[in-house]
């Protein structure tokens, strides 16, 4: 739609920065059509980042004026995404993610179906200017599978509820043979390589761990360690209070805590630019979570301040909102230190690359049954090999030992960390 605008009585919502470095995101669903009348803080439109889906609530109060992209666009920040035609004094903004008015008013919420599906609560209807054609996806785990598959959702019919396209379409159309690879999708080329584009979660981890091997000089140190004892305590905790729901994740989550209070030289960042070496006064733990959009890194914010149980629960919902591709920017940013299990892949050890700009992770492998030498006698004993990543630009080796040794003897003897409590 071609609108002729006049700079006095409209105003221009810019795609906001979305945080993390993001320099883009795909429009996933519009909830308003032009000539709609919206709301300071209305929410008018779902977008997708290499992160997670992002609502984003509208600063200014008029009718919408025009919609600067058709659903599965891709616009870079500080580009126009909505025009509103707007009454005098009008708008809040607000227009970072996370922000709006207690009195925000949406006409499409956000909900998770009893599969553990993020769905939304009312079907989008059709936007004036903008192609009908344009493919109603909702889930991320549908648009990645079309993605990977090199699958063209504009030329599948949707059988989902309200139109919007399912997995099973894009299975069924797989199956059939029917549809056409999109434009830069997975493909073949003339030497038989295969050549799949680097962009969305891909890109943005690429981006990272990039960054951070080229800024940070990183070490490794590792110690293998007799679980047994944290492993009976994990078992006596859920014996005595099933509901709080502590595990072995929530545990290393408060080994690191106390760690991280007794050595908080790894609780840091450098500021090259200021030549500093930033301590950190909070505590936000991060921590490695796979989903169907590949490995986020949720952020529980505040982590110093918990008790163990409020930490197994924040790790618990974050889990979830990861695996259902609805983590927000500000979910998923601030850490200042990465616990990462990587022993649900059923390996020992690993070298980890560090979670730029924070200076340390720890790494925890597998827990299995092997020799060990214990009390005087050789018994099969639980036992994992710790890993302990950390710039040596903010410590020596002997802070990261005696952070690594730490952990190891919390590990061994789960009753010496109440001393740190």
């Amino acid at each position: 739609m071609s609108v002729s605008l006049d700079p006095k009585t409209s105003r221009t919502f810019m795609l906001p920065d979305l945080g993390e470095g993001l320099t883009d995101a795909e429009i996933v669903e519009w909830h308003v059509a032009e000539g709609d009348e919206v709301n300071v803080d209305q929410i008018v439109v779902t977008v997708e980042t290499a992160k997670a889906s992002v609502d984003l609530p509208c600063p200014y109060a008029g009718h919408v004026l025009t919609l600067h992209g058709a659903a599965g666009a891709v616009l870079e920040v500080g580009k126009p995404l909505l025009t509103v035609g707007v009454e005098p004094e009008s708008g809040s903004g607000r227009v970072l993610i996370g922000y709006g008015t207690s009195e925000t008013k949406r006409s499409h919420r956000r909900r998770v179906t009893p599969g553990g599906r993020t769905a939304l609560a009312n079907m989008p209807r059709p936007v004036a200017g903008i192609p009908t054609s344009a493919p109603k996806v909702i889930s991320p785990v549908v648009r990645k599978l079309a993605r990977d598959k090199g699958v063209d959702l504009t030329h599948l019919a949707p059988t989902g509820t309200g139109q919007v396209i399912r997995r099973a379409d894009v299975e069924g159309a797989l199956h059939d043979g029917e549809v056409p690879p999109t434009h830069g999708a997975v493909r073949a080329d003339r030497t038989g390589d295969i050549r799949i584009p680097l962009r969305g979660v891909r890109k943005a981890i690429a981006d990272k761990v990039t960054t951070s091997r080229h800024e940070i000089p990183d070490v490794t140190t590792w110690v293998d360690v007799d679980a047994t004892a944290l492993m009976a305590t994990r078992d006596e905790i859920k014996a005595v209070n099933a509901g709080a729901g502590i595990g072995l994740l929530a545990l290393f989550a408060r080994i690191s805590v106390a760690g991280l209070r007794k050595f908080p030289e790894l609780n840091a960042r450098v500021d090259v630019e200021a030549q500093e070496i930033v301590q950190l006064r909070d505590i936000n733990l991060s921590f490695a979570a796979q989903s169907p959009r590949g490995l986020m890194v949720p952020v529980v914010h505040g982590a110093g301040d918990m008790t163990t149980a409020e930490l197994a629960a924040a790790l618990r919902e974050l889990t979830d909102l990861a695996r259902d591709g609805v983590l927000s920017a500000a979910q998923m940013t601030g850490g200042t230190f990465t616990l990462n299990n990587y022993g649900v892949f059923g390996v020992d050890g690993s070298t980890p690359i560090i979670n730029y700009p924070e200076a340390a992770m720890l790494g925890v492998g597998r827990i299995i049954d092997r020799p060990w030498a214990h009390e005087g006698q050789l018994a099969l004993r639980k036992v994992a090999q710790l890993s302990f990543t950390f710039d040596h630009r903010v410590c020596d080796g002997g802070t990261a030992g005696g952070f690594l040794r730490f952990v190891a003897d919390c590990v061994e003897r789960p009753t010496s960390l109440l001393a740190q409590l």
